[in-house]
């Protein structure tokens, strides 16, 4: 499909819990177009069943190195109202053309929906994680991003594929 099919994934990370409007500066015809999806990583809802790990649960994780979660209903507000707790929110712009007659409208809705869920699931996991990563330096960091990208580039020459796959609808 070449120029007629891509997927961009632009990221702000800003110092807040998600209240900011159009943090990537869009202009304000294409901002009009924009659909804003909150994901609230507490809110089991909006995880898939099949996707759901006890392990990877907000709502029941404690870290023991930060003392944080778990995260109840009322999280992001409570967030909110501390003050001397830092606090981070992924903006992210998801653009997808799929150019396509007749399919275009639903394989972007399709690609829209997985991405959501794709977020979903990792910041989740992000979060339950914290015990493992929030005493990493940035040393460590690019260290690990190295490891992975040769194992991955492993994985591409001679693996099988894995990861997610679409949700069923």
């Amino acid at each position: 499909m070449k120029e007629d099919f891509f997927i961009k994934i632009e990221t702000w990370h800003k110092p807040d819990t998600g209240m900011l409007e159009n943090v990537h500066k869009l202009d304000e015809a294409t901002w009009k177009t924009v659909d804003v999806v909150a994901i609230d990583i507490a809110d089991n809802s909006q995880v898939d069943s099949s996707d759901y790990k006890e392990h990877e649960d907000p709502t029941i994780f404690h870290s023991a190195k930060t003392a944080r979660g778990p995260l109840g209903p009322s999280w992001k507000q409570e967030l909110v109202n501390k003050t001397d707790c830092p606090k981070m929110c992924a903006y992210k712009l998801v653009t997808v053309k799929f150019k396509w007659w007749g399919m275009q409208s639903n394989m972007e809705n399709f690609i829209h929906k997985q991405e959501k869920r794709i977020f979903t699931n990792f910041h989740r996991q992000l979060f339950c994680w914290i015990d493992k990563w929030v005493e990493l330096t940035m040393e460590d960091i690019r260290r690990m991003e190295a490891e992975t990208q040769k194992e991955l580039e492993e994985i591409r020459k001679k693996g099988s594929v894995r990861g997610t796959k679409a949700a069923e609808e």
